[in-house]
Formats: C-alpha cells, structure tokens, sequence
C-alpha cells in the first residue's frame, strides 16, 4: 500500500494509465485502487467519485498538452512549420504509446469523447471546451499568418476546425490499426487544407 502522502498521486497515475488503454465503463473504482495500490477508502477520500477523478485527469492531460500547443504555435517561424512541429508531437506521443504499453493509446479526449457521447454531461462538457480551445489556438495562429500574407484568405475557423478533426481521426485509425504509421498523411492533408505548400515551412 502506498503511502498517505503520495495515494491520491498514485491514484492519478494508476487511473490514467487505465482510461488510456480501455473504455471508461469497463473500469471501476475497484480496479483503480488496485493497480494503485491503495485501500478503497483512500479513492473517496481525495475523489467524491469515477467522473470526479475523470474530470481531473482531463484537465491535467490538457493542462500539460495546452502548454505544449502554446509553445509551439506561439514560436518563432512561419505558420506551416510551427504546425509541423505540432504534428509531430502528435506522432511522437503515439509512437512513445507503442513503445511503452505495446499499443497505440490514442487520444484519451478523443476516446472519452466518442465513448460518452449520448451521456455524461459534466465530463462531454469538458471535452468540448477543450476541443473549441484547440481549434481557437489554431484559427488565432492561421488568421495571423492570414495578416502577414503568408497564408491564402481562407476560413480560418474552418480551416482550424478541420485540422482539429483530422488529427483526432487519423490518431483514431492509429489506434484502430495500432500503427502510429497512419499518421503519415496528417502533414501532407493539413497543408492542403492551408493551401499552402511545404516550401513555405522556412
């Protein structure tokens, strides 16, 4: 059994380790505490329930992936290479999924999200906010490259919109095939989507 100090930590880590690889509704409380090592009591003392330690997981994935986007849409460099450098980051967390649980997890939002879609509202809520978060990220970095005239005057919203939906789907046939290979057109798509070229990464 873990110690007091570090139970509600390895229930975090024990719970998101669990939600990355299988359906939400196959999990229990039960089997949380256990692959935490801590006794059942311990669970409802830091967490009134399973939603309300989902809820917590969701914002700390997306806490530590926003800071990510932010850094790398908010650098230097033109538009098309900054996303590039998003893109990658997309295929390198699918490929450090395979190397280190033997499969490709996916996208822990993407996975709740199409599982909980005809319920759940306070968990469907947060999702959807963090989704309208990244497509906002994006369209704000596209309608600059917009006002500098390196990308053509296309919807940005839509444009963002789309990009968004494209990773989730490809990163879905990732996991689907358990080949973070199903990536490889990601790029190529997006720049389509842009109109714009690779050249124009520099």
């Amino acid at each position: 059994m873990g110690r007091t100090s570090d139970a509600r930590e390895r229930i975090l880590t024990a719970a998101t380790d669990l939600f990355s690889l299988r359906s939400y509704g196959s999990i229990g409380v039960a089997e949380i505490c256990a692959q935490a090592g801590v006794p059942k009591g311990s669970f409802y003392h830091f967490f009134e329930s399973k939603q309300a330690l989902a809820l917590e997981i969701i914002d700390l994935q997306w806490g530590s992936q926003r800071g990510r986007w932010q850094r790398v849409l908010d650098g230097d460099g033109s538009l098309v290479g900054r996303l590039k450098e998003l893109f990658a980051f997309t295929v390198e967390v699918q490929n450090l999924s395979l190397s280190e649980a033997g499969v490709v997890c996916g996208c822990i939002f993407g996975n709740l999200n199409l599982e909980l879609s005809a319920g759940d509202d306070p968990m469907r809520e947060r999702l959807r906010a963090i989704f309208d978060e990244q497509v906002h990220m994006i369209r704000r970095s596209i309608e600059a490259a917009q006002a500098l005239g390196d990308v053509p005057a296309i919807d940005a919203r839509g444009a963002a919109k789309s990009i968004v939906a494209q990773i989730e789907g490809t990163v879905m046939f990732a996991k689907l095939f358990n080949d973070p290979g199903q990536l490889d057109e990601l790029w190529a798509n997006s720049l389509r989507l842009l109109m714009v070229s690779e050249a124009q990464e520099v």
